[in-house]
């Protein structure tokens, strides 16, 4: 029994270590390796051999990534996520119709108000009545969580004055059931015989951030993607408020408010496809072009998220803000499903 433990600490000793100091090798081989498969389907007929590189698979190598080697260029890593993912959505906006996004848009609209509402004030219960999680950090949680995950938290953050071991942990939580959700959230919906119109408003509710949401949206189906990017997209305009909120109840004046431009661009590009590409049949052919090539950016983007988490961002979040994130999640999931299926 001594010899087979004796082994397996000998193992992990000469594996990790190996894996930690090839971490960059490794890196570059994955994303690589990803983006060759990726791209291969715009060859004809090597469609078969791209089909295995969907968005929770990139998410799952990033994942694996991380958790054996640690983070390798953490701020390249950091960056090109933040902006390739808006890209990406922007370049979704040209596979997507003004008039049928606005229908989407204003069917969740009213649930979107009162689930944003209601979010804070359950997350504020639970993180501070019942769990005793610092003021600040249950606020970012629960901001994240009714809103779009690390992009209010990176919003609201500065105007709370919240410090940077806070707002990691916030961000940690988050990003760990983002990771979940993009797993499970899709396999929920197939269990439930959840239509396309009702996985798409569940998923842009539900989940935090709005990569997870594209990401599930776009594993279930071409108008489950419609409807979480519109409705995602419309409730991550409540950055705004909710910062301007944050700085009247916090007394914070003067903190610069990070507002999400890459959403109007989103709204300009469906314009620009309703009204001009969708009149004529090349027209058609290159707004499908362009977010065809989206979707292959944002399945990239998933990689390079999931890079980002680390094992010493897992023992940072600690077990009582992951419970309130848990908890609050689970609630905005059921009470979204029961307002899909009773009203």
């Amino acid at each position: 029994m001594k010899s087979m433990a004796s082994n397996r600490v000998l193992a992990k000793s000469i594996n990790l270590p190996f894996l930690q100091d090839n971490k960059k090798i490794i890196y570059v081989s994955l994303l690589t390796l990803l983006s060759f498969f990726l791209f291969l389907d715009y060859i004809p007929g090597m469609h078969a051999y791209s089909a295995w590189v969907t968005p929770p698979v990139a998410l799952f190598l990033g994942l694996a990534f991380a958790l054996l080697c640690g983070q390798a260029h953490p701020k390249f890593n950091k960056k090109t996520s933040k902006y390739l993912l808006q890209y990406s959505v922007v370049g979704l906006g040209f596979g997507m119709n003004l008039q049928a996004s606005l229908a989407s848009g204003k069917e969740g609209m009213e649930f979107t108000v009162i689930s944003v509402v209601g979010t804070l004030l359950v997350g504020w219960v639970i993180g501070r009545k019942f769990l005793k999680v610092d003021r600040d950090t249950s606020y970012l949680i629960s901001s994240g969580t009714a809103i779009c995950g690390g992009s209010a938290i990176a919003a609201v953050g500065p105007v709370l004055k919240a410090k940077d071991s806070e707002m990691s942990v916030a961000l940690g939580t988050i990003f760990i059931l983002n990771a979940i959700a993009l797993f499970i959230f899709p396999m929920i919906g197939h269990a439930l015989n959840m239509s396309q119109h009702e996985f798409g408003t569940w998923a842009a509710i539900a989940i935090h951030d709005t990569s997870s949401v594209v990401g599930a949206g776009a594993a279930y189906g071409e108008e489950a993607l419609k409807v979480a990017t519109t409705i995602k997209l419309t409730r991550a305009l409540w950055i705004i408020p909710l910062a301007f909120i944050t700085s009247f109840i916090f007394k914070s004046k003067g903190q610069k408010i990070s507002i999400p431009w890459f959403i109007f661009f989103f709204v300009l590009a469906m314009i620009f496809n309703t009204y001009v590409l969708s009149t004529t049949e090349m027209g058609m052919q290159v707004g499908a072009g362009i977010n065809d090539f989206a979707r292959k950016t944002l399945t990239i983007t998933l990689f390079f998220i999931g890079a980002s988490l680390s094992r010493d961002v897992l023992k940072a979040v600690g077990i009582k803000p992951l419970v309130q994130g848990v908890l609050l999640w689970v609630v905005i999931s059921l009470s979204t499903l029961a307002y899909i299926y009773w009203f």
